[in-house]
């Protein structure tokens, strides 16, 4: 069978994509203790014929994708995914104003999950980015709504915060959890709004990095017709 290929003006006309992903820079949001990232120009065109940026962050820096490998030892690294391990049917659900979230809230939305292989939560969270506020308290998953999620056939749960964990948490409950059962971890998304009540593709790609226990990632979802 012959394969049809398509331009990528062509796809880009046909359909919408939303960015979910917070710009990596200096002085951007990071986790409390860690390093901050750099971004240091090293030539440039003017003076060097050709611009080279020297970058330093860690592997968990900005929007990004935790592995099993984070937490699990001898767990999953990313570069130990195959591709389509990394897209499918997305959701997003909406956890605004919650203080945490709960079973309940998520139950109604059973139908929806069973043929969603990414559940994104909704906080709203993502609009304190870059603001001494984004660190306070934001909801999390309760360990029972994390226990419920599991036995839906998804590759990964997505946050609009910092963590899948609360911003005190010293023994990571939810990471060893969600991590444990092979799943993958999102933080820091952005614009999760744009998707609320939609039919869209996710895709949330890592850089390909040996022994990955995370790594920034590009992520952004294509709504379908």
């Amino acid at each position: 069978m012959q394969t049809e290929w398509i331009s990528s003006e062509d796809f880009l006309s046909s359909c919408m994509i939303i960015d979910l992903t917070q710009t990596l820079k200096n002085g951007i949001s990071i986790y409390p203790e860690t390093e901050n990232p750099s971004f240091d120009k090293i030539s440039s065109v003017v003076d060097n014929g050709s611009a080279v940026t020297k970058i330093s962050f860690n592997s968990h820096t900005g929007t990004h994708m935790d592995a099993p490998a984070h937490f699990v030892d001898q767990g999953k690294t990313l570069d130990q995914f195959h591709l389509e391990e990394f897209t499918g049917n997305g959701l997003v659900i909406n956890c605004f104003q919650t203080e945490s979230i709960t079973l309940d809230l998520l139950k109604p939305y059973a139908e929806q999950i069973k043929n969603s292989s990414f559940v994104l939560f909704f906080t709203n969270w993502d609009k304190k980015w870059n603001t001494p506020q984004y660190v306070d308290p934001f909801p999390v998953l309760t360990l029972e709504a994390i226990e419920w999620l599991l036995q839906f056939p998804i590759k990964g749960l997505g946050f609009d915060s910092f963590s899948a964990d609360p911003i005190d948490s010293v023994d990571f409950p939810n990471h060893q959890l969600i991590l444990g059962h092979g799943l993958l971890i999102i933080e820091n998304l952005t614009h999760l709004d744009q998707l609320l009540n939609k039919s869209f593709d996710f895709y949330t790609i890592p850089l390909k990095i040996k022994d990955s226990d995370g790594s920034p990632i590009r992520a952004f979802g294509v709504l379908k017709d």
